[in-house]
């Protein structure tokens, strides 16, 4: 297991492995620990030959290819700060990161780059190189390595700043307490653009094991690939959970994996079932993360069938706080805003003090970690044990009736029954409830009356939808989420 060594060093120290050990697995062609320590150093070699200054910004807009993969530990050797941009975001969203982001420097494929206009890019590249070998970095810890965009959905992304620190001990503390032992391949499925996909890279050779990055087209291609590499574990969203759920999973295949990892949204009760069903040996760890403070609480598995809704306790290196709006302590079972303080905090938002001064503040007076801290805009609740459930983000509670509702309450109970995989639920204007709630479900609009007949059983009667919209798709933004903002915005349309 991963030692819980808290003294950071630079990122691009992350390869641990024995030399001979694979690190890194595309396809059929499996690269060494050593062998991609040395690629590492080439392709900084080749980024110091760019006529690039210290601290400057180099973008990728790449598949998870051997290059993209390895790059964000070149750019940190080279002394430059890496901009991931997920492949999937279209030429608008590039040209805005690239601009915000100020890269002199876009690494990515020819195809891509011909929907470039001019101006888009200082400088791009579809090629990269090799040059001299340099050695490990010495840089501090505490400098700036990544920036990593949010996707978007409501409103142009933020770049998110981490620092070296930042990404190395988060790599650390997943390591760890998901036991990551060398013998282990973690199938990569998430946007490397994604910290919560960045991560995999990271935990996994720090944990001295190999990593199969995967682009894929549909849940079929997940369930061949985890045959193909002997994955033993995977990480989701929950969305993705849905469609894997979907899937035809020969019980050989499932039977390979060791855990599972989710965060990105809550899974449902009928989630956590469905998954223990499938993959019966499986370790299963929800989490709660936030980009500005890569990961803050992980559910021992131990604790999920007790707890099903629970998203658990702080991570190593993590001190999450439930604050009321004066800024005490709430007491066990009020409900309070998340605040995520210590050494995992990120460094603000770039270029963007007005957004950082909003979201970065300084933590509560009743925390262990002094400095900044993040300030979720998430409501949840501590039991008596200290294990926190997630009640809703601010922006998306619904007033109804002269209640807060959190549509997750009422998504669960959607789709707790066969008749909706998945749900949103939205608060439109209202003269007289001040928001009605509307439920838009992917599934069969046949089934809406058991489904109501249901919902009465299962929910009080100010938590009954006030229409359900039915959908064969419904929107996700660039990191598989379901793009809650989308479906509002077409909802109160």
């Amino acid at each position: 297991m991963v030692p819980l060594d808290p003294v950071p060093q630079p990122i691009d120290h992350a390869l641990r492995g024995a030399p001979d050990a694979p690190a890194l697995v595309l396809r059929d062609a499996v690269t060494t620990v050593a062998e991609a320590e040395a690629a590492v150093a080439r392709l900084a070699g080749w980024l110091a030959a760019q006529d690039l200054a210290p601290g400057d910004r180099v973008a990728t807009w790449l598949p998870k290819t051997a290059t993209a993969c390895l790059i964000p530990l070149a750019a940190a050797r080279a002394g430059l700060v890496h901009v991931p941009v997920n492949p999937v975001l279209k030429r608008a969203q590039v040209a805005h990161i690239l601009a915000d982001s100020g890269a002199r420097l876009l690494l990515t494929q020819a195809v891509r780059a011909a929907t470039l206009e001019p101006g888009d890019a200082p400088r791009v590249a579809t090629e990269a190189g090799e040059g001299d070998a340099l050695p490990r970095s010495t840089a501090d810890p505490q400098g700036l390595a990544a920036i990593l965009y949010t996707s978007g959905s409501t409103g142009r992304p933020k770049g998110v700043m981490l620092s070296h620190a930042n990404l190395w001990l988060g790599a650390v503390s997943v390591a760890y307490y998901l036991g990551i032992e060398p013998d282990d391949r973690v199938l990569a499925v998430l946007p490397l653009s994604f910290d919560y996909g960045q991560n995999q890279l990271f935990s996994t050779w720090i944990a001295g094991a190999a990593v199969a990055p995967l682009d894929y087209l549909t849940p079929r291609d997940v369930v061949k690939a985890v045959a193909r590499v002997g994955a033993t574990t995977l990480a989701g969203v929950p969305p993705l959970w849905t469609q894997l759920l979907e899937a035809d999973w020969p019980a050989g295949t499932a039977g390979t994996l060791r855990r599972l990892t989710n965060s990105g949204g809550a899974l449902t009760p009928a989630m956590v079932r469905a998954l223990r069903a499938r993959f019966p040996a499986a370790r299963l760890f929800p989490m709660y993360g936030l980009t500005e403070a890569f990961r803050s609480t992980y559910l021992d598995p131990a604790l999920v069938d007790a707890h099903p809704d629970s998203i658990g306790r702080a991570i190593p290196f993590a001190e999450v706080l439930v604050v009321r709006g004066d800024g005490s302590a709430a007491a066990a079972g009020e409900p309070g805003e998340l605040v995520h303080a210590g050494p995992l905090v990120a460094q603000g938002y770039w270029r963007d003090p007005e957004r950082t001064a909003a979201r970065f503040r300084p933590a509560p007076a009743h925390a262990r970690h002094r400095g900044m801290a993040v300030w979720s805009g998430d409501t949840v609740v501590a039991d008596a044990d200290g294990l926190l459930r997630f009640v809703g983000r601010d922006d998306e509670m619904i007033k109804t009736a002269g209640n807060r509702l959190s549509p997750q309450e009422i998504e669960e109970a959607v789709t707790a029954g066969p008749e909706a995989a998945e749900a949103v639920a939205v608060g439109v204007a209202d003269a007289r409830l001040g928001q009605a709630i509307v439920v838009v479900a992917r599934g069969d609009p046949a089934g809406e009356a058991t489904l109501r007949e249901r919902l009465k059983r299962d929910l009080p009667t100010y938590m009954q939808p006030a229409r359900i919209e039915w959908r064969d798709v419904l929107p996700r933004n660039a990191n598989g989420k379901l793009d809650r903002a989308a479906i509002a915005t077409e909802v109160r349309a």
